[in-house]
Parts: structure tokens; sequence; C-alpha cells
């Protein structure tokens, strides 16, 4: 299991991705964010993931730019994702997307570009455009995001490339047993977002007292528990001492009997939308 802050796992197309990164979602440009990103990276996250849609790539590609610069680290020693906007999922504007998503963060190539939401009727034409971008060498790992199991069986229905990751709402209240099983069984990576269910759990009392019983904060049980569930995790924070905090995961374990504690909070509760039920 991940014994550090650089622990990767290796996705199925031999491409290796962090346990562990910086979510930038709702953090607009502007200095925080290019501080987040440097801070981030200072600290030992090797992992970043933005979205067209937080329309923030801009400034994350500029904290990516300086902290390389600071660091002396290379650019393949990051990992940075990003994501197609509903509205330009289609062949050739999802090719055209990517395009302006690179511009953006000033990159030359993503280590993972993810289809955002299964759109009906839409995403199998930009699954197409990824599997040419992935075919192209221009991309290193294609994936999507918000996919239920009936999304990832019509999908591999047409699909050449199975996804690498599949990225959802993930947590204590939400805990995907069956999608996390049937990704499991694919080879496909499943990666948390809103991990801590945007602040929600933090009162909660069994993860309080397994906190107190660790000496660690209630998030940092949250994010360990998803490590040994095997789940690659993005919290979001922009202030340094969180940053720092919600990567200090690898000096404690959880037990079996606390995992089993914590997942049975489950409730198939969503702080976000339903990806049966969406229409943005």
């Amino acid at each position: 299991m991940t014994t550090n802050l650089q622990a990767a796992t290796t996705l199925n197309n031999g491409v290796r991705m962090p346990w562990f990164g910086l979510g930038v979602f709702k953090v607009e440009e502007g200095a925080e964010l290019v501080e987040a990103v440097k801070s981030a990276i200072r600290h030992g996250y090797r992992s970043i993931d933005t979205a067209a849609i937080y329309q923030n790539e801009t400034g994350v590609g500029q904290g990516i730019r300086e902290a390389l610069a600071e660091t002396g680290l290379s650019r393949e020693e990051l990992f940075v994702t990003s994501k197609v906007w509903n509205a330009d999922l289609g062949y050739e504007s999802t090719l055209a997307a990517y395009e302006a998503s690179l511009a953006k963060l000033g990159l030359d190539y993503l280590d993972l570009y993810l289809i955002h939401w299964p759109v009906k009727g839409k995403y199998k034409e930009a699954w197409r455009a990824l599997e040419t971008l992935y075919k192209e060498g221009r991309v290193k790992a294609i994936g999507v995001s918000n996919f239920q199991v009936h999304h990832l069986e019509d999908l591999k229905k047409d699909a050449e490339i199975t996804p690498t990751v599949n990225q959802v709402e993930f947590h204590p209240l939400l805990s995907q047993q069956e999608l996390r099983r049937y990704c499991q069984e694919q080879g496909i990576q499943l990666e948390a977002w809103s991990p801590l269910m945007q602040g929600q759990l933090l009162d909660n009392p069994v993860l309080q007292e397994i906190a107190a019983h660790h000496g660690k904060s209630t998030a940092q049980v949250i994010l360990r528990w998803d490590l040994q569930h095997g789940v690659v995790t993005i919290p979001k924070s922009t202030k340094e001492h969180r940053i720092i905090e919600n990567a200090a995961l690898y000096d404690f374990e959880l037990t079996p009997d606390e995992v089993a504690r914590i997942d049975a909070l489950n409730k198939d509760q969503r702080v976000g939308p339903d990806p049966d039920n969406f229409d943005f």
C-alpha cells in the first residue's frame, strides 16, 4: 500500500499515477490558485487535477511552471489531469477542447484526459477522440468521470481502449461498492472527487472517534480510508497548512475493524449531481 506522497498506482496501460493529488474545483483564477499549486508541489504532491469547466487551467499551468522552476523538478515528474466539458463532447470538438486545455495550461501533453460527464448520445464520439489522442501519443492516459456501471458497459461495446480511470464522487456516505467492484474487475482505477464531502463529514462522530484514537484529523482518517480501499484521491485546498495536513497520511493505518465501521456509514448519499439524472 502507499507509503509516501510519491507512491503511485500502475494504470492498465502501464502509466504510473500518484495515489494522492491536489484538486482545484471551484478555485478561481488568481494568485491564491497559483500559490496553492506551487505549495502542493513544494510539499511533495506530484498530481494536479483540473478541468476545462473549472476555468482555472491558466492559473494551474502558471503554478506548475513556477513550481518546476523553483524545485528543479521536470515536467515528467508531475501528473496533470484535465477533463473535456459536456458542451465539447463530439469527435472534432473534443479534439479541439484538448488543444484548448493544453494551450491554457501551457503544456505539451496531459498525463490523463477525462470525459467529465456521461452525456447521453455524446460520450462515445468523445471517447473515439480520446482514443485518437492516445494513439497519436498526445496524452499518456485516457479515462472517464462520473460513469456508472451501465455507462462503462455501453462504452465498452464500441471502445477499442478500456478507460484507465473513472473519477467519481466517493466518500464514506457514498462508498460506491458495486462500481468499485466492477472497476476492479475491469482494471479501471477508481478516483475520488469530493472525498471529504465538501466538509460535511468533518463532524461525523464515528470518524471523530477514530481520528481521536489515531491522533489525526477527521479529514486525514477519510483520506486514509480512500487509500486503504485502493482509491486515488484528490482533496481540494488552497491553504498551505491544510495542503500539508491532508497529505500526512503515511504514519498511521486504519485497522480492518475501523475500515468496516467507516464502510458502514454508507447511505448512497450524494453531494454532487446524479450521473443518471443531470441536465448540463
